[in-house]
């Protein structure tokens, strides 16, 4: 059973995250069938994308039950980092329908969509810096966009979580509503049913001015800082010994 599954159905592409058991926590083996998947919607003649998660949770963030993967670490987080440059590659709009959580990793997944809709019990949160880590989603330059730069730096600095209501308050969601995967997919359909070459264009002209690369290259570059210090450790054990 593959960790994500992909399915285009009315020139809508449905991408679900299938880790339900772990709160779709992020895995090498997810990062790899996501990557994999919007592959497959790129090749796809579907207009628009919803990225989803089964289960309880939209995504739960890293999987700090796994363990550290042997080898080059930059390799790896730039592995992560495609996931962001896949979405923002693709010339479809891509949809997030977020419910439970939607924590660290989980919740850069969903900045990197175009447009972002929220179950009523969806929770997002950017825990790094409680846990020594770096972001590495390009959410230090796609977070300020969304909510201004003073309330991103409370995000990313206080890693507090916050509910779907204060979510759209602050314009980190665009709308509140009972059955997000629903709600998602109608959004989808209004989508695909424009024309694919115009839709593209405004898509890129909305990206032209976010420099996604620039942000990724110096994450990146801090995640490698922070990756073995002994507060990273600390905190991983500490998760593990939880059960």
């Amino acid at each position: 059973m593959t960790s994500v599954e992909v399915r285009i159905d009315d020139g809508v592409a449905q991408v679900r995250l299938n880790r339900p058991d772990r709160l779709n926590a992020v895995a090498p083996v997810l990062v790899d069938d996501l990557l994999t998947a919007l592959d497959t919607v790129a090749g796809s003649d579907a207009g628009a994308v919803v990225l989803s998660g089964r289960g309880r949770a939209f995504c739960a963030g890293h999987d700090l039950k796994e363990p550290t993967p042997e080898g080059d670490s930059r390799a790896r987080l730039e592995r992560l980092q495609d996931v962001t440059r896949r979405l923002r590659a693709l010339r479809q709009p891509v949809v997030a329908a977020v419910h439970g959580y939607a924590i660290g990793a989980g919740a850069e997944f969903a900045l990197g969509c175009d447009l972002i809709l929220a179950a009523e019990d969806a929770v997002f949160a950017f825990p790094e810096t409680g846990l020594g880590l770096s972001v590495t989603g390009a959410a230090s330059r796609l977070l300020p966009q969304l909510v201004g730069p003073l309330k991103a730096r409370e995000l990313l600095l206080l890693g507090e979580r916050i509910d779907a209501a204060t979510a759209l308050r602050l314009g980190l969601v665009n709308d509140v509503v009972p059955d997000v995967h629903a709600a998602a997919t109608i959004w989808a359909k209004r989508i695909a049913e424009r024309p694919h070459g115009a839709v593209a264009l405004a898509k890129r002209a909305l990206d032209a001015s976010t420099d996604i690369e620039a942000a990724l290259e110096l994450e990146v570059s801090h995640a490698l800082i922070t990756e073995h210090t002994p507060e990273v450790a600390r905190s991983a054990e500490a998760f593990r010994s939880r059960g």
